[in-house]
């Protein structure tokens, strides 16, 4: 077979093997470099094969790929044996009766979603001028905060008086009906740039209207802005520089969902979507006070959204409280069939759910790594004791099990492969941020990685799978430190476990959020988010806003 291959190769007239100024030296080097150690016999054996295996490779690159060609292959979370609800219920959403317009409009930032929805159904002001308030808002603060890569101003004209018209004729789609909101510059919308928050891609245009654009569209939606990501779906800094925490300026708002976050918490918009491959959505919600809904992976479609990895990309909600985040995600979930990862499922929130019918647990050797008990994540438990929940303290899946970076191999294959013109055209060399661990060398990196190690750290990946639904099958929530050395963000993003992260309060040394994480089964985003709304009404928290955006 390697013989024809090769045949095959010389008639096409490729480079001939003997000019090729590979050695049997390099091989030797190469194997060291993936931990292998070969004899001389043996490097003299594998010498044809490999270099033939190499004129492969070359006649692979000549073919361009863009960065919405999938792979063949598709990560789905769910194991063998399991099951999950079919119907979808009815969702009775709460919209307030008598909410007023605030005698101070700067106010109508912080509203939620649900009062927002109770003033435009109820016609005490438009989806025009509630539209055209955040976009002054937007105006004013965007730039002190890097978060804003366009203004929509277009669109969301169209779309505002589009939504009033509809109203005005009884036409009323729902609690996202005329509701302002912004996207992570990632998603493409006809007619807009989609920068991907990098140099090389400022000025790119994609004639293709995302997924989830779509079903915020067809919810009545008004989109207003794309914002900041860190470039290529990394950190807080993009091509035009830092986006700002709104609680001090100063610092950043981590990333990569940071412009969607930083917006959202300083009130230029009621919500706004980010995504996740490894903390893009929970660590700037941590960071900047958010509430941040990662969902199950696979429970939005991704179609329309720039891939960084087809097997840990995910989209969610970033909100100002967990309801909110409850209203978003039932407008945005599902599929379009054009994501074979993505899936329907039933999304059966109950808005006035007992919390203590929830089977809520914690994970105690997390907990013990907390030496300190006056910490915020102590006082989590006490809130939740305090409203009458049974915790069971639970051992989750952490370090002790989760012994080698499974994360970093799955996640440097797959970014590598989706941005392999990137590096091998050096287009690499446009990015603003050239730091060691920075995109440009990570991918460089990457590509000594083999296929076998990629391969079997996803078979390390599917015990760790079975190990986190062991854990889980008893409990319904699961109460878990969102920062320390557990490793709990690695291991549900790899598992495609859903988490809600929420504010809990402000840390002693630098005045900035803290934070908790929820996680809970796969696709049952209704428990966790009802555990968070629970918390939520028992204290003050999500109410908190940054002074200087008041």
């Amino acid at each position: 077979m390697r013989t024809l291959f090769f045949c095959a190769c010389m008639l096409m007239g490729a480079t001939v093997f003997a000019q090729d100024t590979m050695s049997k030296e390099d091989i030797k080097s190469a194997a060291r470099l993936l931990d292998l150690q070969f004899t001389q016999k043996e490097v003299d054996t594998m010498y044809d094969g490999v270099k033939e295996n190499l004129m492969g490779y070359r006649m692979m690159h000549k073919q361009s790929l863009n960065n919405n060609v999938p792979m063949s292959l598709w990560q789905s979370p769910v194991l063998p044996g399991m099951k999950f609800p079919e119907k979808q219920e009815p969702i009775s959403w709460n919209i307030p009766a008598n909410v007023v317009l605030p005698a101070n409009k700067n106010e109508l930032a912080y509203y939620s979603v649900l009062q927002l929805a109770s003033l435009i159904k109820n016609k005490k002001i438009s989806s025009v001028d509630l539209t055209k308030f955040f976009l002054e808002r937007i105006r004013k603060y965007g730039d002190s905060l890097q978060c804003v890569i366009s203004v929509t101003e277009e669109i969301a004209m169209q779309q505002a008086r589009q939504a009033d018209a509809e109203i005005a004729k009884g036409k009323y789609r729902g609690p996202l009906h005329g509701i302002p909101y912004g996207l992570k510059d990632l998603f493409a919308v006809k007619g807009t740039k989609t920068t991907w928050g990098a140099a090389p891609y400022k000025n790119q245009v994609i004639e293709e209207d995302a997924f989830v654009y779509t079903q915020l569209k067809n919810a009545g939606a008004v989109l207003v802005a794309k914002f900041t990501l860190g470039a290529l779906a990394m950190g807080d800094y993009w091509y035009g520089g830092r986006t700002r925490n709104p609680w001090n300026t100063k610092t950043g708002s981590s990333g990569s969902s940071a412009g969607s976050t930083s917006a959202t918490v300083a009130g230029l918009v009621p919500f706004a979507i980010g995504t996740e491959t490894w903390g893009s959505i929970v660590s700037p919600s941590s960071t900047c006070g958010a509430t941040g809904l990662r969902p199950t992976f696979g429970s939005i479609s991704r179609s329309g959204a720039m891939t960084l990895s087809w097997s840990l990309d995910k989209i969610g909600p970033i909100c100002r409280s967990a309801e909110d985040a409850a209203v978003v995600f039932n407008y945005i979930h599902g599929t379009d069939g054009y994501d074979m990862s993505a899936v329907n499922r039933p999304f059966n929130y109950k808005p006035n759910a007992d919390i203590k019918k929830l089977r809520v647990a914690y994970a105690k050797n997390y907990y013990d790594r907390i030496t300190d008990t006056s910490r915020n994540e102590w006082k989590v438990l006490d809130t939740y004791r305090k409203m009458g929940v049974q915790l069971v303290p639970v051992v989750f899946p952490d370090s002790a099990v989760y012994n080698f970076n499974i994360m970093d191999i799955v996640i440097s294959a797959e970014c590598a492969a989706a941005f392999d013109e990137f590096t091998r055209n050096n287009i690499d060399d446009e990015m603003t941020q050239q730091g060691k661990n920075d995109w440009p060398n990570s991918f460089r990196v990457s590509r000594l990685m083999s296929a076998v190690e990629y391969i079997n750290a996803n078979r390390h990946r599917y015990q760790l799978m079975q190990k986190v639904n062991e854990a889980l099958k008893d409990i319904d929530v699961l109460i878990c430190p969102t920062r320390g050395s557990g490793n709990q963000g690695a291991i549900t993003n790899l598992t495609g476990h859903p988490v809600v992260c929420m504010p809990t309060g402000f840390d002693k040394r630098f005045n900035l959020p803290t934070s908790i994480t929820l996680i809970g089964k796969l696709y049952d985003e209704a428990s966790i988010l009802a555990a968070a709304k629970a918390y939520q009404q028992a204290t003050e928290w999500e109410d908190m806003h940054p002074p200087m955006f008041k």
